[in-house]
């Protein structure tokens, strides 16, 4: 199912460079650095090891490491999903890919949990209002926090951004409105910057009948889009990019569970990295990308002095404007430094922690609970004791929690992550071959045939083929081009 954006719009040259620009299929090391680093980041927050050291708590007050993983992880996403999607060209290699990228890790993590881990350490949260299908339905769709059910793990709450990523980016792509990044980075952004605190949240689920019924909508909806998406066909695929763009949009206006601002400025940072990727491709103009990404970048440090405050900032993973907005700052810099070095050679030890950083997101707090309860260690109150320790113990006990987190989720990553990814795309071949897609792309004009009429001397000309609508004139080609001159796109 493939499609390119409107040459009308965005020009023959630039599609033709764009097209070029994303095929190589190999992995990105400065990409894989920079999760690399996000992902320690939030393993540190988590782990509390501000509290390790002298003027922790100053830090911490004035950045939130853990809100800078998160932002480094969603510009990622922002860059690199969009990419890949076009990359295949087709929606449903792309939704195969995701299931199979995301589900396998996070459902081992989850059992790891329930089946290991004792009750005063446990990680895993059991609540669906006394419903247990409740709570399968809205983890098992990953909108746990706009659906108003209780996240099955704490950090599962960033996962909704990213499947509303894909619910919107995927539906962009079947209607070839994919290359308007910009205008909707910045709209995002000026939502988050105007509406921060006006839009309404968790309006749908006034009571427990209420979020039942919501969830199973939101089943309904989600299975009929995907199995659009997944059929091959052009139409239906465009109406799962209707079901599933729709139901993103009516979720985000009107039933998040955190504020305007905070989720705006996600969907603005995501989309900003989208709209780098396609000014580095040529699909944008240079100055149209730096207006763009300029705006949502500071209208994300801006919602946090004039937003993330008292009550408001309750409702946020951050709890201080400062700690915001330069956790927020900084994640932006970290991705301009990465992308800056991009064609060097990355050392090999953060691209490898970026391959398996999100095993170590999944990952890290349940095998932190873990050692805790193996040690008898309070799950509390351990940064306490570890701060009693002298330096050397101290960071010795530091060192080996990351060692033990690695080493689990390099196995996850090699006998989980990697079997399933090449599963999923057996699994897109064999798809394709059984039920080969259709083109996503409109179908062009008929094509009439304009006779010339000879002329009293010279050779009679050849019939030539007119679109329907189009114009000839002396030097003109068909399609208005003059001299012939432009190429078609790929």
């Amino acid at each position: 199912m493939r499609t390119k954006g409107s040459p009308a719009r965005w020009g023959v040259r630039r599609e033709r460079q764009g097209d070029r620009a994303a095929a190589p299929g190999s992995r990105l090391g400065w990409l894989d650095a920079l999760r690399g680093i996000a992902a320690l980041a939030v393993t540190a927050h988590h782990f509390e090891v501000l509290k390790l050291i002298p003027g922790g708590a100053t830090v911490s007050a004035h950045f939130d490491l853990g809100f800078y993983g998160v932002i480094a992880f969603f510009i990622v996403s922002g860059y690199i999903i969009p990419a890949s999607l076009e990359r295949r060209g087709d929606v449903r290699a792309f939704w195969i890919g995701r299931v199979f990228r995301i589900y396998p890790a996070l459902i081992v993590t989850m059992v790891f949990a329930e089946l290991v881990l004792p009750h005063d350490y446990q990680v895993l949260t059991f609540d669906g209002y006394h419903h247990d299908l409740l709570w399968l339905a809205g983890n098992g769709l990953m909108l746990t926090d706009v659906l108003g059910v209780v996240n099955g793990l704490s950090i599962m709450w960033t996962l909704t951004y990213e499947m509303l990523f894909y619910f919107f980016v995927s539906s962009l792509f079947t209607f070839a409105w994919h290359r308007r990044s910009a205008p909707i980075a910045v709209g995002a952004g000026a939502v988050a910057l105007v509406l921060g605190v006006l839009l309404p949240s968790w309006s749908l689920q006034t009571s427990v009948e209420a979020i039942r019924n919501l969830v199973v909508a939101a089943v309904v909806v989600v299975v009929m889009g995907v199995f659009c998406m997944l059929s091959g066909n052009a139409s239906l695929a465009r109406t799962g990019g209707l079901l599933l763009g729709g139901l993103g949009l009516l979720l985000a206006f009107t039933n998040g569970r955190t504020t305007a601002y905070e989720t705006f400025t996600i969907f603005a940072t995501m989309f900003a990295g989208t709209v780098i990727y396609r000014a580095q491709h040529g699909q944008i103009e240079r100055i149209e990308a730096w207006l763009s990404v300029g705006f949502v970048v500071v209208a994300g440090a801006l919602v946090g002095p004039m937003y993330n405050r008292g009550a408001m900032a309750n409702a946020t993973s951050t709890f201080t404007w400062s700690a915001w907005t330069y956790a927020y700052l900084g994640a932006w810099a970290s991705f301009g430094f990465f992308f800056l070095l991009r064609s060097r050679r990355m050392p090999r030890p953060l691209v490898w922690l970026g391959a398996v950083s999100y095993s170590v997101y999944l990952l890290h707090w349940a095998v932190k609970k873990f050692l805790l309860w193996r040690l008898g260690w309070d799950s509390i109150n351990y940064p306490d004791k570890l701060a009693a320790m002298p330096f050397v113990e101290r960071w010795s006990w530091v060192a080996g929690y990351v060692a033990v987190l690695l080493a689990v989720c390099w196995a996850v990553y090699r006998l989980v992550e990697l079997p399933f990814q090449n599963l999923g795309r057996r699994l897109t071949t064999a798809a394709n071959r059984r039920w080969p897609s259709q083109s996503l792309e409109r179908p062009a004009p008929a094509a009439v045939v304009a006779v010339v009429p000879a002329q009293s001397q010279g050779p009679v000309p050849e019939p030539v083929l007119v679109a329907a609508g189009s114009a000839v004139g002396p030097g003109t080609a068909p399609g208005g081009d003059p001299g012939g001159q432009r190429k078609q796109a790929d």
